[in-house]
């Protein structure tokens, strides 16, 4: 009987796991307006949804990692897909608005668990020799999932139903648990570290409180002075996080990395840019279907246009980096890729389908070029030791700059209705709101600006000749 290797095995299990959770964070994107109007919610309101799912991320991946190492790498990671599994059961079913962003809320816990859970699996599981080939399957989840996500997400809310999108976890999860379950060893380290409790429930409440006033600041779900309470509480938690953290002496989060130049460049520049691009899976299909009246299916044909440019470009960033360097490629493209969604806001109802894809698919590129080029810079002064550490503040970061998007597009979009006096949403009210993402992505420039020449040419390779 034919074997799959377990350095092949291990690593398609944990694929499956990531490509779901991949997946589902952007199958939910085009399918928003229907949701809204299923819940009898202004399709703004659903901002909370994407915002709850990412900050939910951001509160749980610091502490994967020694859930991980103190109660084993398969109990974590299977509790993590049924904690996902239970969460998307809790979507399918919600029938308000408050049910539905506290179930995106609990599929995040799961999906905080699965990614880096996962990662670690597979690193635990396989020797060095092997180890390059089985990372290689966990790149697939990544690239392919935004691909599949979005068209997939609008055909079922098109021609089904929306809450089959998460009923279609279900057999995944289940097969995922039962294939986790055999061939997955439950490793764990003989001496783990404590847990900095204080420390994560204070940037937990800190983090919640903030993105949540944020986000419901636009009058949704609570009244205003509620939200506002709920960024000032989280002003002063999240202050207080950081002023406890220093005198640890293994905090939850690792701040003074932020003093090495390049990661310090490369995870606040990254935070500034990832801002107006976490707008995008928000605002374009708003744009497409309430601006010019296309279906769910048809949203999600175009707005997948992007993550094709994006893998595209994954096969090119390493020689653009190595042939002109981390500070010149980061400071161009900044302004390109800030171009490239100044120019959505130009699209009309009359902009024919196939320059739309064009557009879309040639600014993907671009900003895959940023965040390869962000992502390897932040890493390249880092020590090995110090790297579990780096990657933990990087992601948390990461997902707080794409919950900030959404709700920094969600202002943007009802700060332009209100100066054109619309009581809803029209396609009139986008291009502003790209204007205003676009603006605040282009100002990571202020950062990267501050870069040296030849910061990062060790991991680069700019200044040695290309490889032929």
């Amino acid at each position: 009987m034919f074997r799959i290797p377990k350095h092949i095995l291990v690593p398609m299990i944990v694929a499956c796991a990531l490509f779901m959770e991949n997946m589902d964070s952007t199958v939910i994107a085009t399918s928003l307006p229907t949701i809204a109007r299923d819940l009898h919610e202004d399709p703004i309101a659903l901002k909370l949804a994407l915002t709850s799912y990412l900050l939910s991320l951001a509160v749980f991946i610091p502490i994967s990692g020694w859930m991980a190492d103190r109660f084993g790498s398969r109990t974590v990671f299977r509790s993590a897909i049924c904690v996902f599994m239970a969460g998307s059961i809790l979507c399918a079913l919600s029938g308000s608005l408050v049910g539905f962003v506290a179930a995106r809320f609990v599929q995040g816990m799961g999906g905080a668990m699965m990614v880096p859970v996962g990662r670690l699996v597979v690193l635990r599981s396989t020797t060095k020799a092997e180890m390059v080939r089985a990372l290689s399957y966990l790149t697939i989840p990544a690239l392919i999932g935004p691909v599949i996500g979005p068209p997939l997400g609008g055909f079922i809310s098109t021609y089904f139903h929306w809450r089959w999108i998460f009923f279609i976890n279900i057999p995944i999860s289940i097969i995922g648990l039962v294939m986790a379950g055999r061939h997955i060893e439950n490793l764990r380290d003989e001496f783990v570290q404590p847990l900095d409790w204080s420390g994560f429930l204070l940037s937990a409440l800190g983090l919640s409180a903030l993105m949540l006033g944020l986000a419901t600041a636009g009058r949704h779900l609570v009244s205003l002075p509620v939200a506002l309470a709920g960024i000032v509480a989280g002003v002063l938690l999240v202050s207080a996080y950081v002023w406890t953290a220093r005198s640890k002496l293994h905090p939850l989060l690792n701040l003074g990395l932020l003093q090495i130049p390049t990661f310090r460049i490369g995870v606040v520049a990254g935070f500034f840019f990832r801002i107006g691009i976490g707008a995008i899976p928000f605002l374009l299909p708003l744009f497409l279907q309430l601006g010019f009246g296309l279906s769910s299916f048809e949203s999600g044909l175009l707005t997948c246009a992007s993550a094709v440019g994006a893998l595209f470009m994954k096969t090119m960033a390493a020689r653009i980096l190595q042939r002109f360097g981390f500070r010149r490629v980061l400071i161009w493209n900044t302004v390109v890729a800030a171009a490239s969604l100044m120019l959505i806001g130009v699209f009309t109802s009359h902009t024919p389908h196939a320059l739309i894809t064009v557009v879309l698919l040639i600014g993907g590129c671009f900003r895959s070029l940023q965040f390869t080029s962000l992502n390897a810079l932040a890493y390249a002064d880092i020590e090995r030791p110090q790297m579990s550490q780096a990657t933990s503040l990087a992601s948390v970061v990461q997902q707080l700059a794409a919950g900030m998007g959404v709700t920094v597009g969600a202002f943007a979009l009802q700060g332009s209705g209100f100066l054109q006096g619309h009581a809803s949403v029209v396609a009139a009210d986008f291009p502003p709101a790209f204007i205003v993402i676009a603006l605040v992505s282009l100002s990571s420039l202020i950062w990267l600006r501050t870069l040296v020449r030849n910061a990062g040419a060790a991991i680069s390779g700019h200044g040695r000749p290309l490889e032929e």
